[in-house]
Order: structure tokens, then C-alpha cells, then sequence
């Protein structure tokens, strides 16, 4: 495998795998945003005002997981429940996603990505998201905020209308992880991603028993519907499996792209402790 290959293979693997909620959002918003006028006049709820509960994680929680190609391990990616602090006068969590590669592939492509949101303890929506890229040469940093009232953003100087609860990048899988999932359900999840906003279809397919790293786990099988033409097609599935109990964990991901599959094991986990608001 030349350098050329390598370099491609190893951004596909930290793009998506290392923030497993890439695994969600890299789609394509298609008509998302037509509709979303509708689900805004539809909707005159305060998200303020919303409440709900979460049995699924807490403050403290860190998953580990190593990153792959194939049979190539590339880096090691964090999911952490950082600390809980308050933002906007409301209790919020603030979640960390964090990718290094490892050390053959930073010899030549070095590859150290932060992802941080700020999370709504009480009605489990994004406040605020931050991600910084540092891969190769390349350096970016993309930082908003939402205005979870007027349900808006503002992206690269422009003002983006969103719709009510929004979820970013990184929170939307830890909304998924509080839902009650059922075998053969479908939900959508209203997300902003890149300045785009979109309407996410999730399926549960099956339950199904798996064996990581980090020990044998009963698992719900879970499908986000991908609809770019891209990187990801929409024929080549994208998979996840979270745990069949409350905590609804992430323990493998794996998905087939244009030159090959990756996937994202995990490795080690520490629980947090739940908190009552």
C-alpha cells in the first residue's frame, strides 16, 4: 500500500470511525431543509421546558476503542463523559471525542482530532460544538453555537434556521443511547452537521450477541440510513452495535466505503454515575 492509499485510508478511518457519531451525520441533507419551515411552525414548544430521562450514561464514562482497516490497526479513538457543568443557567454535560493515530501511520500522517459538545442534562439537546482537526498538515477548527429558542445557528458568518432540540455530530448518538430501542423501529433525529441540517432516519434491525476486545456483549443492531453519494453509499451498510440493557453503548462499528471497510472495536469502558435533575 503506497503512502498516497495510506493517507486516504487513515482520514476515511478518523473522519468516521474515531467520532462514532460520524457514523450518523456524513449524509447528505437532501430535502432536510425544505421541510424544515414545516418543523418549525409545527412545533411551538419552549425546548427549554423539555424534560427527559436518561438511565444511559453520566459523568465519568469513558469508552475506549481501536480503530481499523481491514486487518490494519490505525490509532485509538475516547468517547468521554467529561464533567457536568452549567451552560445557558442549565446543568449540561460536556462530552469529549478524541482520535490519535498510532505510531507507524503518525511516522507519516500524524493525526490528533478533538471533538467536544455541550450537552443538555435535562432535555438532551446540543448547546454548543467544537471540533478540531489536526491530520497530516491539514488544520481546521469549526465552533457554533445553537440558539435552542429561536432555533438557529450560525455557520461561517451565516444564520441557520434548525429545528426545535437539534443534535450535533457527537450528542445525537448520545440521544440515541437514552431512546428505548425496539427491533424493527425506525426514528428520525433533526441533526446540523458542517452547516448542513438534515433529518436522520435510524433503524434497529435485530438483536444480536458479539464478543470485543473488551468482552462479550447481547447487542441491538443499528442502521443509520446513509444517503450520500460520496464516500458512503447509500448501499453500503453502516453498522452499530449498542448494548441490549440501559446503557445502550456503543461497542462496534463497522461500515464498507469506496476502497474498503472500517471499523471501530471497543477496547475498554469505565461507567459514569447517573445524576437526578
Amino acid at each position: 500500500m503506497n503512502t498516497v492509499i495510506k493517507n486516504i485510508v487513515l482520514t476515511i478511518i478518523i473522519l468516521v470511525g474515531i467520532t462514532p457519531l460520524g457514523y450518523f451525520v456524513k449524509v447528505q441533507y437532501g430535502h432536510a431543509q425544505d421541510s424544515l419551515d414545516v418543523l418549525i411552525s409545527d412545533d411551538n414548544s419552549n425546548p427549554i421546558d423539555r424534560r427527559l430521562e436518561n438511565y444511559a450514561f453520566g459523568v465519568g464514562e469513558l469508552l475506549q476503542f481501536d480503530l481499523g482497516y481491514g486487518f490494519i490497526n490505525a490509532g485509538t479513538a475516547t468517547m468521554e463523559v467529561a464533567d457536568l457543568i452549567e451552560y445557558e443557567g442549565r446543568p449540561a454535560y460536556r462530552l469529549l471525542s478524541t482520535a490519535n493515530s498510532n505510531k507507524f501511520f503518525s511516522s507519516f500522517y500524524p493525526v490528533r482530532d478533538r471533538v467536544e459538545s455541550i450537552f443538555d442534562a435535562i432535555g438532551l439537546f446540543s448547546w454548543h460544538f467544537d471540533k478540531e482537526l489536526r491530520e497530516g498538515k491539514y488544520r481546521a477548527r469549526r465552533i457554533y453555537a445553537f440558539d435552542q429558542v429561536g432555533h438557529s445557528t450560525v455557520y461561517k458568518g451565516d444564520t441557520i434556521a434548525v429545528a426545535h432540540y437539534v443534535q450535533d455530530a457527537l450528542s445525537a448518538l448520545y440521544y440515541i443511547r437514552t431512546l428505548t430501542l425496539k427491533v424493527g423501529q425506525s426514528f428520525f433525529i433533526d441533526s446540523f452537521v458542517d452547516g448542513r441540517h438534515f433529518n436522520m432516519e435510524v433503524k434497529v434491525h435485530r438483536r444480536e450477541t458479539i464478543k470485543t476486545k473488551a468482552g462479550k456483549f447481547d447487542c441491538l443492531v443499528v442502521e443509520p440510513i446513509m444517503k450520500s453519494a460520496g464516500v458512503f453509499k447509500h448501499e453500503g451498510k453502516l453498522t452499530v452495535w449498542l448494548t441490549d440493557d440501559r446503557l445502550h453503548m456503543p461497542v462496534l462499528m463497522k461500515s464498507k466505503v469506496l476502497v474498503g471497510s472500517i471499523s471501530a472495536e471497543l477496547t475498554d469502558y469505565r461507567l459514569g454515575e447517573l445524576e437526578e435533575f
